[in-house]
């Protein structure tokens, strides 16, 4: 514990259609080793850092339609206000349409998948940029060293090791020689700090353009080196945006046309294929990569790996 003494704020969630937050919260997390994220048996643990302060959060599914929350920090207050976006219980999928056996299949397997809306603009965004054009596994690496190294200890009784996502001012300052320590190429750490520089104008994109997805996207792609994927990849966690499709993914558009298909696609059959489902374009992207019917295809070129700490 760090700061204040371990004072609890807690709120029960009741919702009107099922949601699983395990499921629905998973693509928050960065590997395995995510020091921000701890799964407890049914209690999911997780740190943030709202406009208000650090926060450490733990959910709990009580029943398909009720969670319990409870947080700890300077942040627990806003973080608690925000609940029913952060689950994604303000999700809207009445007008989604799977018509597509593959898609039936996964959309009844995984009834209480949602979009969750975490709203914290610059903790997406700087975790995008460093999974950008590196394996996954590098890029979580990365960022489980770069919090233990420069996050603040999580408050309250959080599980060891967990660490709370660093300020703006702290992600700017980082030398050069400390990404390198971490594995990231210079190219990614110069975008990562041009973000930071512009942290408090970026976590202003919401409350300026609130739903208007379009307008915060055109801000995020303003800022050198984040483009069309990085900006998905924010809105699909920050802005809770079911139409936020990672253009630009290593695999997707290969993925997707083999599920829906049966046959490779580029980014440009993508946009075709998944336009009568816009805006729930997301939605099916991520059924396809949960079903358990399909096998992505892994025959063509794959992303090296690069330890860049070597270089």
């Amino acid at each position: 514990m760090v700061g204040a003494p371990e004072i609890s704020s807690r709120r029960e969630l009741r919702m009107d259609q099922p949601v699983n937050i395990q499921l629905t919260l998973a693509h928050l997390r960065r590997g395995a080793g995510d020091p921000t994220t701890r799964r407890d048996g049914n209690c999911l643990w997780r740190t943030s850092r709202m406009s208000s302060g650090p926060v450490t959060y733990v959910l709990r599914q009580i029943a398909p339609t009720v969670v319990e929350a409870r947080a700890w920090g300077d942040g627990a207050a806003e973080l608690l206000d925000g609940l029913p976006s952060l689950v994604g219980a303000e999700d809207d999928i009445s007008g989604f349409r799977p018509e597509h056996p593959v898609l039936l299949d996964a959309h009844r397997r995984f009834p209480g998948l949602r979009v969750p809306r975490t709203g914290l603009v610059l903790e997406a965004l700087i975790a995008a940029v460093l999974e950008q054009k590196v394996v996954g596994l590098d890029a979580f690496a990365a960022w489980r060293r770069l919090h233990q190294r420069f996050g603040d200890p999580a408050p309250g009784p959080a599980p060891d090791d967990m660490r709370v996502f660093p300020d703006a001012e702290t992600w700017a300052a980082i030398p050069s020689w400390e990404w390198h320590r971490a594995g990231v190429d210079p190219q990614r750490a110069s975008t990562a700090q041009a973000c930071a520089r512009v942290g408090r104008q970026v976590e202003n994109l919401i409350p300026s353009h609130g739903r208007d997805h379009a307008a915060v996207y055109r801000g995020l792609r303003s800022i050198p080196g984040v483009g069309v994927w990085t900006a998905a990849e924010v809105g699909s966690r920050a802005l809770g945006d079911a139409d936020a499709v990672p253009f630009g993914d290593f695999h997707v558009a290969k993925d997707v046309g083999t599920a829906l298909i049966g046959r490779r696609i580029d980014d440009e059959g993508l946009a075709e294929l998944l336009e009568p489902w816009r805006p729930h374009r997301l939605r099916v992207v991520t059924l396809v990569r949960l079903s358990p019917h399909v096998r992505p295809e892994r025959r063509g070129p794959r992303m090296p790996r690069v330890d860049h700490r070597s270089i």
